[in-house]
C-alpha cells in the first residue's frame, strides 16, 4: 500500500516553529508499506520556521494578519501532484493543522482553541476519494 504521511510525523523539521511532530505509533503503523512524506506548507514556499497560520472566515491568515491563502492553495496543489503520481491509497495527517487537520483545526483566535473542521489538504484528499486518517487515531 502507498501511504502518504505528513512529513512532520516522520520527524522532518517542517512544523511552523521549526520543529516536528514525530509519532512512533505512525512509524510503526506504516512499516512494510511504501511511504511518501509530504508537507504542503513547505511545498508552498512558506519556509521553516514560519509564522503561525489559522483559518479565519475562510482565509488562511498569519498571526500578524497576512493572507497566505494563495500559498496554501499552491502547496496543496503541489502535494496533490505527489498523491496522483504515487497512486496514494491512504493519507495519515497531523492533527489540528490548517493544512492537514482531519477532524479539528484551530479556530482562528490564535489562542490554542479548537473547532470541528479540516485543513485544506485533508479536505482536498477527501474530495479526491483518498482515505484520510488523523495521526491521533493510530494507537501504539
Amino acid at each position: 500500500m502507498n501511504i502518504l504521511v505528513s512529513a512532520c510525523l516522520l520527524g522532518e523539521n517542517c512544523k511552523y516553529n521549526g520543529g516536528n511532530n514525530f509519532n512512533q505509533a505512525v512509524v510503526d503503523y506504516i512499516q512494510g508499506h511504501i511511504v511518501i512524506s509530504s508537507c504542503p506548507e513547505m511545498l508552498s514556499g512558506l519556509g521553516c520556521p514560519r509564522e503561525c497560520v489559522e483559518l479565519i472566515d475562510g482565509v488562511f491568515t498569519t498571526k500578524s494578519g497576512k493572507n497566505v491563502t494563495a500559498e496554501f492553495q499552491k502547496g496543496v496543489a503541489l502535494a496533490m501532484e505527489q498523491v496522483y503520481a504515487q497512486k496514494i491509497d491512504l493519507a495519515i495527517l497531523q492533527s489540528r493543522s490548517p493544512s492537514c487537520g482531519v477532524n479539528q483545526i484551530y479556530n482562528g483566535t490564535f489562542q490554542g482553541a479548537l473547532m470541528q473542521g479540516e485543513g485544506l489538504f485533508a479536505k482536498t484528499l477527501k474530495d479526491a476519494g483518498i482515505p484520510v486518517m488523523d495521526c491521533e487515531d493510530i494507537q501504539p
